[in-house]
């Protein structure tokens, strides 16, 4: 990792960049005393040079854990979209809102991550719902539309359709059907799905608010956020968004690689 690298999540409340480690915000007000001209160009590179170490020093320098209890991260199951092995020995549960910035790119370094790491069977990727409702009024909306996708097709289809959401964010929800057509979904069954998404006869929406309560009882305070199941070791909580090589570093490292 690179010593001035920091990590992104999409907050409950707010988006804003955070330090992985201790979420805190760094803040340096110099108070300087009336000196000789002179000294004044002096005294501002030293204090530059405090501040730059103790930034450094705060930094992490290499993978850290995320906080929250990852023990009650909810057992995966048939609902749940996996991507690759289910029965890998290491499974990353993501939570994610479709109009979070860094969440779109998280996306990219999973698809990367299942797709070079994953190709040996050893790694899989689960897609849990987080919309962000404070901030992204149409983050459940997204989620629905993604899920009356994998329940009309399945999931194959459920994974091209939320890399379009991601790739084409932020989507205007009176493009779904577009976006769905573009994926290769064809006839009604996906927009009378959609219609009646909300209804409380359906399944859809209950499904994504559960994704979002588990989130928030293990811990959550934005987006991404994930879980790594390791088949014998501990679970780590990896608290947004990583870069590729951090990712593979973290895998790598749970795989006793």
């Amino acid at each position: 990792m690179e010593p001035n690298e920091c990590y992104y999540t999409c907050y409950d409340s707010r988006v804003t960049a955070i330090n992985t480690m201790d979420h805190r915000h760094y803040h340096h007000t110099q108070h300087l005393a009336l000196k000789p001209s002179f000294l004044i160009p002096f005294a501002i590179i030293i204090g530059g040079i405090i501040v730059a170490i103790a930034v450094y020093a705060s930094l992490p320098k290499g993978p850290v854990r995320g906080v929250g209890d990852a023990s009650l991260v909810r057992g995966i199951d048939s609902t749940d979209h996996v991507f690759g092995n289910p029965t890998a020995k290491v499974i990353i549960v993501e939570y994610a809102d479709f109009d979070c910035t860094y969440c779109k790119t998280f996306n990219e370094t999973m698809h990367q991550l299942i797709a070079n790491e994953g190709a040996t069977g050893n790694v899989a990727w689960v897609f849990r719902h987080y919309p962000l409702l404070e901030i992204h009024p149409n983050a459940l909306s997204h989620a629905r539309a993604a899920e009356c996708v994998a329940k009309v097709a399945g999931d194959d289809m459920f994974w091209k359709f939320e890399t379009a959401l991601f790739d084409n964010q932020p989507v205007d929800p009176a493009n779904y059907g577009a976006l769905a057509k573009g994926v290769g979904i064809t006839g009604d069954a996906f927009a009378q799905c959609y219609a009646n998404a909300a209804g409380v006869s359906s399944t859809v929406q209950p499904k994504i608010l559960a994704d979002r309560q588990n989130a928030l009882d293990i811990g959550a305070k934005g987006t991404p956020y994930s879980v790594m199941l390791v088949t014998g070791k501990e679970p780590v909580i990896i608290n947004g968004n990583y870069p590729y090589e951090e990712m593979r570093q973290m895998v790598n490292q749970a795989l006793g690689n």
